[in-house]
């Protein structure tokens, strides 16, 4: 038997059925090892000996391992088939580690998971890639020191949740888009729309020309009232501009494209655009055989392959025509991902599998929903039309005026519509009418109105993308990931679809600029990024790359720390971060000579710039066991302050005298009985407990 190791469990019985009897198919669900916590700083590196890591199997992957090893040692053979990325690179070497598999041992690779794509990585493995494992390595080693580390700094110095290497930087894109938009000053502007009849139709053309000056917007009232002036109460058509533009398919899609048009067009988050790609990947049942949808979903390329292309035109030939057939040239990918390298462009694994072939299936299987079909609609049709013939055109522009002023009526309408059989037409804009040069138009009235300039609007999950891709900051595989971190970090919030930074955001970043200018910076991100690529090439070498980083970056992180932890009340000497036995604290630098610690918020706490109007302490905002965010005095217990809660005083019923200590009163109070092991009431004397004389008490005896 020979067992083959990949990291979904809904690739198994698919992968099983294709590969037949002799293979057993198991899975790793993701990741089995990562750095440890353990070391100087708890990083799981050794920085002073080439960053050399120490891996632990992760707590909840402990079981999967140890079945894993059995497998391992009743096969045959152990055949890694993990994802053909860099994570999945990495995870493929962690196997060979820890099942203590060869050097040489089998590594099949396949885009998407059809019997044909198994069947031929089953025909031509390969070895391990080292030099992306190393680059793997580097990076995660690199996010591991950055993140902890910068992390460190901001909870000592604000009280904030985390910092990290690509985190930040988009962070800081979305925080300086924001401040853009808090500069942006209103400006005034009017428009200017002339209806007109021809004697049948009503026509409305905004203003072009005036002057032989063009004019998309008046300043001012005067200008308006100055060109409807000069209007009159008739125009002529002074000529009809027709042109005929060809109109290209688009590239197919890569990974950020392909999330991009997803957020926009459907509304989705980048998270469940992530999980229902992953869904299609993985597959379902058609016709009683479970298939991958489409290809392999992270990928910086928009490369088709041969074999594809030759089957899509075959397809397209039969089903539209051969007119219909393209003549695009694959483009080469600018800035490709050399993890990516190989990497189709995300198609569907077959042509036959239509759309509306598919939708019955889909909505016969419960975990498929009206988003999945969409977007594999979206990506068999973009696939496909980009190796169909491109569309015609034809644009009309009809030009009204006299000779001082003239307006503009604007349609369109497709002449040949090439890829758009396909995908059904675009939208077009009708004349409203059969404009003849020459003619006389009759002005009805002229329309202006008031109008400011806007703010640019916020980002939406969709452009920060497009500017992470475009800036060079991150991955394809850590766009979605990386806006779903600083959402839970509470540095963004989603509003109506844009992303907003936060205050708690906003004050990160302020800090980072201030400390960390470099490690912030778009194109310092997006360097470093390349030279991670540059490890997996041969072309820089993993410890050189990350000694280089580590110097400058451990020199800002003293400096912030120094600045961040101050100097012990007590002494007056610098205080140190300290590893107890329970964790880190902060502590004096003096110690055993002073014993002084910091007492520290928890991470659910969050110190605030007031003070307690009953002790004059700092007050914290905390979370109680039920979850109740309350507003309290760091005082406690000396001073129990709540902020809103109104202490009032207890009122006493005073029933008599005491007869033990014949100076204080008996009051009812609330205790336990423990003969009737209930809550009950008692009568206590108000000395206590000077005096601790009590009496049984009855209210419901009360005369």
């Amino acid at each position: 038997m020979k067992v083959v190791i990949v990291e979904s469990p809904n690739k198994c019985e698919t992968i099983q059925k294709y590969l037949g009897s002799d293979y057993k198919v198991v899975a790793t669900k993701g990741h089995i090892r990562d750095l440890a916590t353990s070391g100087k700083g708890g990083l799981g590196v050794d920085c002073e000996h080439d960053f050399a890591p120490t891996y632990i199997i992760l707590r909840d992957k402990k079981r999967i391992v140890n079945d894993l090893k059995a497998d391992a040692k009743k096969a045959d053979e152990v055949i890694l088939a993990t994802d053909p990325d860099r994570e999945g690179e990495a995870i493929a070497w962690h196997l060979a580690e820890v099942l203590h598999l060869p050097a040489n041992n089998k590594r099949l690779e396949f885009h998407e998971i059809t019997k044909e794509a198994i069947k031929h990585a089953i025909e031509n493995p390969r070895q391990i890639d080292l030099k992306l494992v190393a680059s793997q390595e580097a990076r995660r080693i690199l996010d591991r020191i950055v993140g902890f580390k910068l992390s460190d700094v901001l909870q000592r110095k604000n009280n904030l949740r985390s910092g990290g290497r690509v985190q930040s930087a988009t962070l800081k894109l979305i925080v300086d888009h924001e401040r853009e938009i808090r500069k942006f000053v209103p400006e005034e502007y009017w428009t200017l729309v002339a209806k007109l009849n021809d004697g049948e139709h009503t026509i409305e053309a905004p203003i072009y020309k005036y002057k032989d000056k063009e004019i998309t917007k008046l300043v001012s009232q005067h200008d308006v009232d100055e060109v409807s002036a000069a209007t009159g109460q008739e125009l002529k058509i002074l000529r009809i501009e027709k042109s005929v533009r060809t109109i290209n398919p688009k590239l197919p899609f890569k990974t950020s494209t392909l999330q991009q048009e997803a957020i926009s067009r459907f509304g989705l988050s980048a998270s469940k655009v992530s999980h229902i790609l992953q869904d299609l990947y993985e597959g379902i049942n058609v016709n009683g055989e479970h298939t991958g949808l489409i290809t392999y979903i992270r990928t910086v390329s928009t490369h088709l392959s041969d074999t594809y292309v030759t089957r899509a035109k075959e397809y397209i030939q039969k089903r539209f025509g051969a007119e219909y057939l393209g003549h695009m040239e694959q483009l080469k990918d600018e800035g490709e991902d050399t993890a990516n390298s190989g990497h189709e462009a995300i198609r569907p694994t077959s042509n036959h599998r239509t759309p509306a072939s598919l939708r019955v299936v889909l909505k016969q299987n419960k975990k498929f929903t009206n988003a999945h079909f969409k977007i594999y609609e979206l990506i068999y049709n973009r696939t496909l039309s980009f190796l169909m013939t491109s569309k015609k055109e034809e644009t009309t522009n009809v030009i009204i005026g006299n000779d001082q002023v003239s307006y503009k009526v604007s349609g369109n309408k497709t002449i040949y519509p090439g890829y758009e059989v396909l995908t059904g037409p675009g939208e077009h804009k009708d004349l409203g009418f059969t404009p003849v040069e020459g003619a006389s138009l009759k002005v009805v009235d002229l329309v202006s109105e008031k109008k400011s300039t806007t703010p640019p609007p916020h980002y939406s999950e969709a452009k920060i993308i497009k500017l992470m891709e475009d800036k060079g900051i991150g991955r394809p595989s850590t766009y979605s990931s990386t806006i779903s971190t600083l959402q839970n970090r509470t540095y963004v919030v989603k509003e109506k679809g844009a992303i907003v930074p936060t205050k708690n955001g906003e004050k990160a970043v302020e800090f980072l600029e201030k400390k960390f200018t470099k490690f912030v910076d778009a194109h310092f991100t997006s360097e470093m990024e390349d030279k991670l690529d540059k490890i997996q090439a041969g072309a820089s070498g993993r410890t050189e790359t990350l000694k280089d980083y580590y110097k400058d970056f451990m020199e800002k992180v003293d400096e912030a720390m120094k600045e961040a932890l101050g100097n012990c009340p007590k002494c007056g000497a610098p205080l140190v971060r300290v590893k107890g036995k329970y964790g880190s604290f902060t502590g004096c630098s003096r110690y055993p000579d002073c014993d002084y610690k910091k007492k520290e918020p928890k991470a659910s706490e969050e110190l605030l710039d007031k003070k307690c109007p009953k002790c004059g302490a700092q007050l914290i905002k905390r979370t109680n066991k039920k979850g109740k965010v309350f507003i309290a005095c760091t005082n406690f217990p000396k001073c129990r302050y709540i902020e809103g809660k109104q202490e009032q005083p207890k009122k006493l019923e005073i029933i008599k005298k005491c007869p033990a200590c014949k100076d204080g009163n008996l009051v009812v109070r609330k205790g336990w009985n423990k003969v009737k092991k209930q809550p009950g009431f008692f009568l206590g004397c108000t000395n206590y407990p000077k005096c601790r004389h009590i009496e049984e008490y009855d209210p419901s005896k009360k005369e």
